[in-house]
């Protein structure tokens, strides 16, 4: 056999193992867990880290101050330093729209050592009343100093604490400034998490596919975590697979506090990944699958918006290693370009087995894609160019990495993160894909 020959074989050998043996990655029937409804409501505070997001939360806001909770909820908006007016915004709505209680807090800058969605999501938390102590605690801003007074000894001195409410939540929906709720949504994570006894259960919101590049884009930008972190792995008791979805995560305050988040994952670029393996790791039952009633607001009509959302992150997901991204480069090839290269090769030089095994294999690639298609009402006929964005994928890790090497590495909204000294995150041979909405 010719050389194109074999390299098709190994292409259509990849793939059976992938339908196969990968979890199953590619079927979408992992749906929020069937419950019943709890006997009692549990208090919960929804925190919200919003970084320049005076735009998108006239469109999702309303939908978590109207949700159709029988429990106690409040909404904590955490405005990051924000340049264009947020907390303002946030304000105006509340009033606006009434529903839950709401609450700003603007904890400023990042300390050294934080990224700045999860500096926002340790001062929310500990806002609505949950400790949010991971290893080296960031000190509180200092207070002015007043005369000292004599200890009492039956009543020693505490620690300055912020404002807390006075019975702090038992769950905290984190979810984004860009993610729209319907108005159960609360209330069936809540009864899911209750139900099954979950710590975390997280649901991929479905995003948004209206112009051309996002149908093009973005249902292969869940696929292809999909198949990184096989849903139907993540949640089976006892595996080793760890994912979340930050748009969404519904998180048990005391699995927070014994998992040491967010400052034992202070550093991550991809936080909600580091925060499923962080629950995990701590002894906590985790979930995620795709959401019906979850989506994402925020628009990304031109390539270039779709490119910065993927490149921002990839190379992190390779933990900076130029071998783990010669060897993304070298699986994506084999498994996407190679299909249709074979296929039309074999077929224009007369080599039948090049041209049966890439087809094949191209075959089975359009079959595993379509239910994600489905899933986002698209239709079948996208499959076909799936080796095509696939390319654009391995483009856009590229330049991830290239961007890396020449200083100008992980940034967001006008704030670059250096490597960290210990990246938490794993790679695999779909790391290029790994999604980057955090």
């Amino acid at each position: 056999m010719s050389a194109l020959a074999w390299t098709a074989v190994a292409s259509l050998a990849a793939w059976a193992w992938l339908l196969l043996g990968q979890g199953f990655f590619w079927r979408t029937d992992q749906r929020l867990p069937s419950h019943g409804e709890p006997e009692s409501w549990p208090d919960v505070a929804v925190v919200v880290p919003a970084r320049d997001e005076a735009a998108m939360l006239p469109l999702s806001l309303p939908s978590l101050l109207h949700q159709d909770y029988p429990g106690r909820a409040r909404i904590v908006l955490v405005d990051d330093d924000s340049s264009d007016g947020t907390g303002d915004t946030a304000r105006a709505l509340a009033v606006r729209y009434g529903g839950l209680p709401l609450s700003v807090v603007c904890p400023g800058e990042p300390d050294p050592g934080w990224t700045g969605k999860l500096w926002a999501l340790r001062h929310g938390m500990v806002a609505a009343g949950v400790e949010a102590d991971g290893p080296e605690r960031p000190k509180e801003p200092e207070k002015p100093k007043e005369p000292e007074r004599p200890k009492r000894p039956e009543r020693p001195e505490r620690p300055e604490r912020p404002e807390r409410p006075e019975r702090p939540p038992e769950y905290l929906l984190l979810t984004d400034a860009d993610i729209a709720h319907a108005p159960d949504s609360l209330r069936a994570l809540v009864a899911s998490a209750r139900a099954h006894r979950l710590d975390l259960v997280s649901q991929m919101a479905r995003l948004r596919v209206e112009s051309g590049w996002e149908r093009l884009v973005v249902p292969a930008f869940v696929y292809f975590f999909c198949q990184l972190y096989p849903f139907r792995r993540v949640n089976r008791h006892g595996a080793r697979t760890a994912a979340a979805a930050g748009g969404c995560v519904l998180l048990r305050a005391e699995a927070a506090v014994r998992a040491g988040v967010p400052g034992s994952i202070r550093q991550a670029v991809i936080d909600d990944v580091s925060l499923a393996r962080a629950v995990q790791r701590s002894g906590g039952r985790i979930w995620l699958g795709l959401a019906d009633g979850v989506t994402s607001v925020r628009p990304y009509p031109r390539p270039a918006d779709l490119w910065r959302m993927v490149s921002r992150s990839a190379y992190t997901q390779l933990r900076y290693s130029p071998a783990l991204l010669a060897g993304t480069v070298a699986g994506l090839a084999l498994v996407y370009l190679v299909p249709p290269v074979a296929l039309f090769a074999g077929l224009a030089g007369g080599d039948a087995v090049a041209a049966w095994s890439g087809g094949g294999a191209w075959a089975v690639m359009t079959a595993t894609y379509l239910p994600m298609l489905r899933y986002y009402r698209l239709t079948p006929s996208l499959a076909l160019p799936l080796p095509f964005t696939a390319l654009l994928y391995l483009l856009m890790t590229l330049d991830s990495a290239g961007r890396h090497h020449l200083g100008r590495g992980a940034s967001w909204k006008g704030r670059r993160y250096a490597r960290p000294r210990a990246a938490p995150e794993s790679a695999g041979p779909g790391a290029a894909a790994e999604h980057a909405r955090s």
